[in-house]
């Protein structure tokens, strides 16, 4: 009889480890993802490319120095403020919008 409550008593603790190590007893925490839009409006200035500008060099010659923010912060700033255009894309003759820092 012995042996068989000693039995039951190993499997039912190994039954209740897998379970604790499996799905958990206590109740979880369930991380929820916040996304927060910040619309705040970028001071900006209005430029016409010219043959051999590229974004930097137009704000470059905007503040009269070099950019205090790194690249990819310019980068975001040119897309959100002209629709999600790539620096890359821009075109001499055309009128776009140039964040100022």
């Amino acid at each position: 009889m012995k042996r068989i409550a000693g039995f039951i008593c190993v499997v039912l603790v190994i039954y209740v480890i897998y379970f604790d190590l499996s799905s958990g007893t206590l109740p979880g925490v369930k991380e929820k993802k916040i996304e927060a839009k910040m619309e705040t409006q970028l001071a900006y200035f209005e430029s016409s490319v010219k043959p051999g500008d590229t974004v930097l060099s137009i704000i470059e010659k905007n503040i009269d120095k070099a950019v205090p923010v790194s690249i990819e912060q310019v980068i975001t700033d040119f897309q959100s403020l002209n629709e999600g255009l790539k620096p890359t894309e821009i075109q001499i003759g055309e009128d776009y919008k140039f964040p100022e820092y």
